[in-house]
This record gives C-alpha cells, sequence and structure tokens, in this order.
C-alpha cells in the first residue's frame, strides 16, 4: 500500500518518467521557507551565490527539514522502497528578466552512477510557469539509452557543463507548471530543460538530486551521503554526511565542502573545462 502517490501516479511516473504536481505543503509554508532563504542569503552571501549552490542542505537547517520532510520523502519511498538515501541538492534560482537557461539534459550523464533508475523532486518556493522558465520534460524518454551530451560550457546555461542533448523530439513537451510548495519528481534518465524567466518575479527552485535506492551507487568518486530512512547504506568506500545542529555549523560546514569538491570532480570528470560550479 503506498503512503502518498496513487496508482495512477506512479503508472505515470514510469510511463512518462515524471510526475506532477504533488502537494508538499500549503503556499503559506512555501512561502515562509523562502523567506528563511532570503533571510540566509543575506547573512551568508557566499554561501549562495550562483556558483556556491550545492548541497546547502547540509549546513542550512531548514533546508535540512525540506530534504527530510515526510510527504516528500514518503513519496519517495512509493517509488524505491524504504531504504533511502540523498546524494545532494542543488538550489536553482532563476532572476527575473535574465537570460539564464537550462538545456536539454539526462541528469544520469554525469553522475556517476552505476544505474540510472534514481529520482529527483524538485521543489517550487515560489510560482514556476511558463514565463518563468519551468522545467519542460520529454515524456517517456527515460525508456532511452543516455543519449550523446555535447559539452558546450555556454555562458547562459546554468548547467555545470552546459550540456545539450541534441535533436530532440519537441513535438510532445510537457511543461510542469508548480505552484509554492508543489514539487514535481522526475527520473534520472528523463529528458529535460527550462527556458530563461521573462518575468518581473524570482523562480527559486529546491531539487533533491537524488535520492537512491541501496542498488544504486556511485563509481566515479567517492560514496558520499545522507541516511534518510530505513537500513543504513554499507559502502565499502562510503561515508556518511550528518544533518546540521544548527545553521553552518563548524562539522556540517567541513562535511559540505567534501560534498562539494567530491561532487565536482564527478560532475567534471572528463571535462576540457571546469566552471565554479
Amino acid at each position: 500500500m503506498t503512503k502518498i502517490l496513487t496508482a495512477e501516479q506512479i503508472q505515470q511516473y514510469h510511463e512518462n518518467g515524471f510526475v506532477s504536481p504533488i502537494r508538499v505543503m500549503s503556499e503559506d509554508e512555501a512561502c515562509s521557507i523562502k523567506a528563511k532563504l532570503e533571510e540566509a542569503e543575506k547573512n551568508y552571501p557566499r554561501e549562495f551565490n550562483p556558483e556556491n549552490r550545492n548541497n546547502l542542505h547540509l549546513t542550512f537547517s531548514f533546508l535540512d527539514e525540506l530534504a527530510h520532510n515526510s510527504i516528500i520523502v514518503d513519496a519517495v519511498e512509493d517509488m524505491i522502497g524504504p531504504d533511502i538515501s540523498l546524494w545532494a541538492s542543488v538550489m536553482f534560482s532563476k532572476d527575473p528578466s535574465t537570460n539564464h537557461f537550462v538545456s536539454w539534459h539526462q541528469d544520469a550523464t554525469y553522475m556517476g552512477m552505476n544505474r540510472c533508475d534514481f529520482l529527483t523532486p524538485w521543489i517550487a518556493l515560489t510560482h514556476s510557469n511558463l514565463e518563468m522558465g519551468c522545467m519542460t520534460m520529454i515524456p517517456g524518454s527515460h525508456k532511452q539509452n543516455i543519449r550523446k551530451h555535447e559539452d558546450t560550457f555556454s555562458e547562459n546555461n546554468i548547467l555545470t557543463r552546459g550540456q545539450v542533448v541534441k535533436d530532440v523530439d519537441e513535438s510532445n513537451v510537457v511543461d510542469l507548471i508548480l505552484k509554492p510548495g508543489e514539487m514535481s519528481i522526475h527520473h534520472g534518465a528523463v529528458i529535460h530543460s527550462s527556458k530563461p524567466n521573462k518575468s518581473k518575479h524570482r523562480r527559486i527552485g529546491f531539487a533533491l538530486q537524488s535520492y537512491m535506492s541501496p542498488e544504486v551507487e556511485q563509481i566515479v568518486g567517492k560514496n558520499m551521503w545522507m541516511h534518510i530512512r530505513g537500513k543504513p547504506r554499507r559502502d565499502h568506500d562510503g561515508m556518511s554526511l550528518s544533518r546540521p545542529q544548527y545553521d553552518m555549523d563548524p562539522l556540517s560546514v567541513s562535511q559540505r565542502k567534501l560534498a562539494d569538491e567530491n561532487y565536482s570532480y564527478i560532475l567534471y570528470n572528463g571535462a576540457k573545462i571546469k566552471r565554479n560550479y
């Protein structure tokens, strides 16, 4: 028996490679988290610049709480079972009237895992619609193999390598329009993208990238994760990351530094150029 998702939603995920929208919290609760984020940005600007957007859940309690949110984790359990670990997180923020975009890509391309069937919840802390550059999915594309990606390192492409899948059939795209407090969940191999934010408002999404079952292992870089639920992992080369006791506590800061260095090594493995994120 499932905890959060219906049988229809689970079928949608398996058929399309994504499911959306799923209500996680009220809009007021999402706005409260956004307010905490903006306060943290003022207090710790170096921690939230575009080059330092990964693994903020390791150093800020309100984002750690989001990573452990029971509705999110219950939905993940409906998909991959009770033994769950989290590898990383990414804060995707698009400022108003900017040209930053995300090209067509598959997450699993450069994440260095032994398999692709992991999943990423993307939680909207603001509205995310067509004008604001919401995510767009190619349904069923997760059933393909990982496609060849070209590294472009395009200036306005906010992916690490500006990686892009060419010749994508866009005839049946699905735009994932979300309200604050809603989330989508997508498969590690589904092809997706997002366009620039042309609105007058900031678009913020927090991606928990990604929740893994014990069958998924890191084969590039080190296994570094946060235990979320069920039986702890027992990777021979693994490191279990601790939850922050308070914002920017010294242990969490040191662990995030290690996790970010490992994540950067994985994402840029074999690349000719390395950017700051």
